[in-house]
């Protein structure tokens, strides 16, 4: 089993959540952690262990609109709670060895979740792999409550796209 660390300043993370108004986005970098997997032929092996961490600052959780980023940064407790996390559980081959069902744990605001979905793994080269997948959450499941400003109103379903590129260490 070989270990990859995120690199940080190449992996990024987008979410995009709905509102009665229009839609809110946000992109940022910052992810960092590390993967513990076996490549034989340019596949993942599913048969040998699979592990992995990933951590983002909150703080990094940014939107462009101030009014927003505050609201973002009451409901998530920010200060309290400055990192989300994430934990690789179970990786499943679900087609030719290029799809990939990962099953894992999110944290946020003090609350784990179990989540689910598929990424897609690439061999960029011999010391680099990129891991790409979308996952919408409720974020009900983390005892967030949509935030309501006047007439805006914020649905509860957030689409989060993840890009992952990780180098194997020395």
């Amino acid at each position: 089993m070989a270990r990859y660390r995120v690199v940080p300043d190449r992996s990024k993370i987008w979410a995009d959540a709905r509102s009665s108004l229009h839609p809110i986005s946000l992109e940022t970098t910052g992810l960092e952690g590390f993967l513990e997997m076996t490549i034989v032929d340019g596949h993942l092996d599913t048969n040998a262990p699979v592990s992995g961490n990933v951590e983002l600052d909150a703080s990094l959780l940014k939107t462009g609109n101030g009014l927003y980023d505050r609201e973002l940064e009451r409901k998530l407790e920010m200060r309290k709670y400055p990192r989300v996390r994430g934990r690789v559980i179970s990786v499943k081959a679900l087609d030719s060895g290029a799809t990939y069902r990962v099953q894992g744990e999110l944290s946020l605001r003090g609350q784990t979740s179990a989540v689910q979905g598929d990424v897609r793994m690439r061999i960029v080269d011999a010391t680099t792999v990129e891991f790409q997948g979308e996952q919408t959450i409720d974020i009900r499941n983390f005892g967030l409550e949509p935030p309501k400003f006047l007439m805006l109103k914020v649905y509860p379903d957030v689409k989060v796209r993840g890009l992952v590129i990780a180098q194997l260490e020395n």
